[in-house]
């Protein structure tokens, strides 16, 4: 069952509008009789199952994080300033920006409208988290939403908390399969030549990025002495130690605030509030205010809720850079508990 049934929804075949908002009243789902099994959903083998390890890994993105993770234990090595400043500096606009803004409240949710340069930006930005093109990470989350915590779900915890973690995109499920995923759940970005584009350049991309940072530190950008040292480290910093923490903090809210936190309000999920995913990933720990009203711009729904990603939102709605930004008060809803 999902958890909006509006035609209008953007998980229909037929339509890519933005999600409805709208609390779920019902009570979460009760755990699912073992004579009753998993389902197949979008041709998918039931989630954490012999049946989907049976079609072996996805090597190119097993490689891919491991890759990233080997970086990030290297860079300590490596260490400097200027390496970690560009660390925290790429996190930001990968993760926040890129991530948060971009991908999950204004290219799934609709939480806001923009120029299209400044959407392309964000498009780009967020597929240097890591983490996928556009087109994949936006038709994941919405067939997230729409099945979460039920049979269909990419990555819920009741499957498994390391598979809600990181285990649930390392499967080969075929190309077909992503295919037909992207062309049901994102039909609204395929149309965009530039997303298309972007989606093609997401691996070339990281190498003309990371080739960058090498040659800033190669060359002594920002006070370093260059050579091959300087140049490892801004790539090790600026590359792994960037990735790994975006990465996590983003599976983070897949994973624990599906199974630890409050609840302001009552969905048909385990989605819940959870204060350090909150301040680790740029204000999208607050997921239980999230699910229940999935296009409002800010996640956080009391004043101790902290929201970074929405600051910059209400920023460039002051600078004319965005527009129709949805607000609680713009829809129908319940006052937090």
């Amino acid at each position: 069952m999902s958890l909006h049934t509006n035609p209008n929804d953007p998980v229909s075949p037929s339509n890519s509008a933005v999600l409805k908002d709208r609390p779920a009243t019902k009570q979460r789902r009760a755990e699912k009789p073992a004579s009753e099994g998993p389902k197949v959903i979008d041709g998918r083998p039931p989630a954490n199952s012999p049946e989907t390890w049976k079609l072996g890994l996805d090597w190119p993105v097993v490689v891919w994080i491991g890759v990233v993770h080997l970086f990030a234990i290297a860079a300590p090595f490596f260490f400097t300033w200027q390496a970690l400043a560009t660390c925290v500096v790429l996190i930001l606009a990968t993760g926040s920006l890129g991530v948060c803004m971009g991908y999950h409240r204004l290219l799934t949710h609709g939480s806001f409208k923009t120029y299209k340069p400044i959407r392309w930006l964000l498009a780009l930005l967020g597929g240097l988290s890591g983490e996928g093109s556009a087109i994949m990470w936006v038709s994941n989350h919405r067939k997230h939403h729409k099945y979460s915590d039920h049979d269909g779900d990419p990555h819920s915890p009741r499957d498994g908390a390391w598979w809600s973690h990181m285990l649930w995109f390392m499967p080969n499920w075929g190309q077909k399969i992503s295919d037909d995923i992207a062309k049901r759940y994102a039909g609204d970005l395929l149309k965009d030549p530039m997303m298309r584009f972007l989606h093609k350049m997401f691996l070339p991309s990281h190498f003309i990025l990371g080739v960058g940072l090498f040659l800033m530190g190669y060359f002594g950008a920002f006070g370093l002495t260059g050579g091959w040292w300087d140049g490892m480290s801004m790539l090790l910093w600026g590359t792994g130690v960037r990735m790994v923490y975006v990465m996590h903090v983003t599976w983070f809210v897949n994973s624990v605030t599906h199974m630890w936190g409050y609840r302001n309000y009552d969905t048909t999920d385990d989605s819940t509030n959870l204060w350090w995913v909150g301040l680790l990933a740029f204000g999208e720990g607050w997921h239980n205010n999230h699910h229940a009203y999935q296009r409002v711009a800010s996640q956080g729904h009391k004043w101790w809720e902290i929201d970074v990603t929405y600051w910059v939102i209400w920023m460039m709605e002051k600078t004319g850079l965005a527009w129709d930004v949805i607000r609680l008060k713009d829809v129908k809803h319940t006052k937090p508990a």
